[in-house]
């Protein structure tokens, strides 16, 4: 496709909010050239006297919730005659990038392919301190940038040695190969476990080969989970604080390794559901 052709088959296909299959790296890598980013077309708009959100969002052929995220102070639906307005290409939304990230950990992060994500926001071989994520599937609350970068602090009172970190896992004696979907966090049983971050209690209770499972939802559609505990110390819809003793690391359910560990997982709320991503992009 010819880059400017491509840039609005992409603007077609997330302004219907449908998912598609789209060129692989291989083939947009042979073009040479890439749209300018998509940050870099954000608009003004000056509101005139009788205009509606509905009638901007037909104009410029996004949903209203997308406008309204980028233009907090129209969050009523109220559009401010006689002020200018940002207006996006298309639908999506800004969000700053947690240092080190990788197009494929926002790929992990948002669904949204890697190789579409690179060529919306410049091409740059790593992401910029901003990008662009295209889609329909975000809340029309909260401002128009996302400042999310990273968990607040650490589920344990210090780093420790990982045990067995997140991804697939080689097959031994012929068993299948496994996707490990944390990390195992190696310290003693008895050792206090703390929520990584604030957020609300969501599951208190046994959970499969979790064991003692504890899941906090957080804000910017996160989750953390602590897994394998011993003795648990919250209930479900508790609000806690970064740094909260939530339990204390046991062996209940059926751990990957035999060393005593935390198991830890961070999660982003997709369309799919909560997809688990690398923990360690999120901690600091």
């Amino acid at each position: 496709m010819i880059p400017n052709l491509r840039f609005w088959f992409y603007r077609l296909i997330w302004g219907m909010g449908v998912t598609a299959t789209l060129l692989p790296t291989a083939t947009l890598a042979q073009d040479n050239v890439c749209p300018p980013p998509a940050l870099s077309q954000v608009q003004r708009h000056r509101v005139t006297s009788g205009q509606t959100l509905n009638d901007l969002a037909r104009q410029y052929n996004l949903v209203p919730a997308t406008i309204i995220r980028w233009n907090p102070s129209i969050s009523n639906g109220t559009l401010p005659t006689n002020r200018d307005i940002l207006i996006p290409p298309l639908n999506g939304i800004r969000i700053n990038v947690p240092r080190g990230a990788s197009w494929q950990d926002l790929q992990d992060a948002y669904g949204v392919r890697a190789d579409i994500l690179f060529e919306l926001n410049g091409c740059d071989r790593n992401p910029p301190t901003a990008v662009f994520i295209p889609g329909v599937n975000w809340t029309s609350g909260g401002t128009a940038s996302e400042t999310y970068t990273g968990l607040q602090g650490y589920p344990l009172s210090q780093p420790i040695t990982v045990g067995l970190a997140y991804g697939w896992r080689e097959s031994t004696n012929n068993a299948p190969r496994r996707f490990h979907s944390g990390l195992d966090l190696l310290a003693p049983i008895g050792t206090p476990v703390i929520a990584a971050d604030a957020g609300t209690i969501a599951f208190v209770g046994q959970q499969g080969n979790y064991g003692n499972l504890v899941i906090i939802n957080h804000a910017n559609n996160r989750q953390t989970r602590y897994a394998h505990l011993g003795q648990i110390s919250v209930q479900v819809g508790q609000s806690v604080g970064g740094g909260t003793q939530i339990g204390t690391v046991g062996n209940t359910g059926q751990p990957d390794i035999p060393e005593s560990h935390l198991h830890f997982e961070v999660r982003f709320n997709t369309a799919l559901g909560w997809v688990a991503q690398d923990p360690e992009i999120h901690l600091k």
